[in-house]
């Protein structure tokens, strides 16, 4: 931001402390004036013709645009993809570990990357782990949505649940 002697511009359109327009004057009138009520004069729109630019505490304003800031980096959720392996001829119970580890992390609110890792020549036969990524899927609708179908990079299979937005 442009503060005082930092403004370029010859003339300035002027917008007093408590927001009344004053008008169109020089930079030199427009600094006095702000100097009159012991604030700054700060330029809030440079690319308008003239440059606009507001008689206000510089100081007070940064601190309060810096709590804002903090604010909406405190409210900022992050999301973790979590990762859960499975392979095309899992058993009921093994798959039963991963559905429930799936579905803590889905209610945690991480999202979850689903893979399939063909060994030797069950490659041939994709269509079985894609079966198995389907009923993960499935089991997971409740609290999730697929974000990604499944889908064959190399060797592996993937597909990525998130959790469901809160209504």
């Amino acid at each position: 931001m442009l503060v005082n002697e930092g403004i370029r511009a010859r003339e300035v359109r002027v917008i007093g402390a408590n927001g009344d327009q004053i008008g169109v004057k020089t930079k030199q009138e427009a600094l006095e004036m702000a100097q009159n009520v012991n604030l700054d004069l700060v330029c809030v729109a440079p690319t308008a013709k003239p440059p606009v630019c507001r008689i206000m505490d510089y100081g007070k304003f940064r601190y309060e645009q810096q709590k804002k800031d903090k604010e909406a980096r405190k409210k900022q959720k992050v999301i973790n993809v979590k990762e859960v392996r499975l392979s095309p001829t899992i058993e009921d119970h093994d798959f039963n570990t991963k559905l429930r580890n799936a579905r803590k992390f889905l209610e945690k609110g991480d999202k979850v990357k689903a893979a399939i890792r063909f060994r030797g020549r069950a490659i041939t036969h994709s269509q079985i782990g894609k079966v198995v990524l389907e009923r993960l899927a499935k089991e997971c609708e409740d609290i999730a949505v697929v974000e990604s179908k499944p889908k064959m990079e190399g060797r592996s299979m993937f597909l990525i649940l998130a959790p469901q937005a809160e209504k």
